[in-house]
C-alpha cells in the first residue's frame, strides 16, 4: 500500500504522546527571535492536520500541504469539527508543490524531511520552500538524527498500541537500516479493532533517509537560506551526540 494509506486510520492514536503545542511554542519562539510576525504559514507535510489546526487556533492563517489523500481526509474532518475557516489543505508533493503566493513562514514537523529519499529531492524541496517564502521569512523543520537511525531504529522491532473508546489498535514495526545507502525501511502491520470487535489488518512499508547536519546545511545554503541553526529540543536546547531529533531553523535570503 502507499505510504500512510493504512497508517492514516490510526496515526493520531499511535502518536497521542506527541506534544504538538510544544512544537507550536517552538515555532512562535523562532518567529519572535527572528523579529517576524507571519500572518500566513505553510505546514509542509501536514499529515492529519493536528499541528496545522493548533497554529490556526493561535491566529495564523494556515495552508497545509500533504501528498496523502488518506491523511488529508482526516485533516479535513478535524477542520470541520473545529469549525476552523482560517486554514486550507492541499494535496501536493513536497518536491513539486505550488502556492498562490508567498508565505511568512514554513514549518514541517515529525521528520517529513526524512521522507525525501530520492536523489535531488532535498534540494528541490528546499528550493521551493525558499521560492514561496517572504524575504527574511523562516523555515523550521525537524529530522531524525543519524544517532536515532543507527541506535534506535537500526534493525530493531517495536510494538505500538492504543486502547480507547474507538477500540484497540496495535502496530508491529520492523526496521531495516542500511548505513551505506543511508536508507531505513519500516515494515508496518496495523491491527485495528472494528465496532463488531473484529480486527482488520493493514500492511505498509515506508522509507526514510538519514541526513547529516552537513548535508542539511549545504542544501539550505544552496537553496538561498542563511542563519542556519540546529536545536536538540522544542525548548531550543543545544543538541548532543545522543540527540534523536534535530530542530532546524533557517532564514530566507532574497
Amino acid at each position: 500500500m502507499k505510504a500512510y494509506e493504512a497508517l492514516s486510520r490510526v496515526y493520531d492514536r499511535l502518536n497521542a504522546d506527541v506534544d504538538y503545542e510544544a512544537f507550536a511554542d517552538l515555532y512562535e519562539a523562532v518567529f519572535r527571535q527572528a523579529g517576524i510576525a507571519p500572518e500566513l504559514v505553510l505546514d509542509l507535510g501536514c499529515g492529519t492536520g493536528t499541528l496545522t489546526l493548533a497554529l490556526a487556533k493561535r491566529g495564523y492563517d494556515m495552508i497545509g500541504v500533504d501528498g496523502s489523500a488518506e491523511m488529508l481526509s482526516q485533516a479535513y474532518q478535524r477542520k470541520y469539527e473545529a469549525g476552523a475557516d482560517n486554514l486550507l489543505f492541499l494535496q501536493q508533493d513536497m518536491c513539486s508543490f505550488e502556492l498562490y503566493g508567498t508565505v511568512g513562514a514554513v514549518v514541517s514537523s515529525l521528520d517529513c524531511v526524512n521522507y525525501l529519499t530520492g536523489d535531488g529531492d532535498l534540494g528541490r524541496c528546499f528550493a521551493l520552500v525558499h521560492n514561496y517564502l517572504d524575504p527574511d521569512g523562516v523555515f523550521i523543520f525537524d529530522v531524525n538524527t543519524p544517532y536515532k537511525f543507527k541506535h534506535v531504529y537500526g534493525d530493531n522491532a517495536y510494538i505500538l498500541e492504543d486502547e480507547g473508546e474507538d477500540g484497540a489498535c496495535y502496530c508491529g514495526w520492523q526496521n531495516e537500516y542500511d548505513e551505506k545507502t543511508a536508507l531505513c525501511s519500516f515494515y508496518l502491520s496495523v491491527f485495528a479493532e472494528g465496532e463488531d470487535g473484529r480486527y482488520r489488518r493493514f500492511d505498509e512499508e515506508q522509507t526514510e533517509r538519514c541526513y547529516t547536519a552537513e548535508e542539511l546545511t549545504a542544501a539550505l545554503m544552496a537553496a538561498g537560506f542563511g542563519d542556519v541553526h540546529f536545536y536538540g529540543s522544542t525548548t531550543m536546547d543545544a543538541p548532543d551526540e545522543e540527540t534523536e531529533r534535530w530542530f532546524v531553523t533557517a532564514r530566507c535570503k532574497k
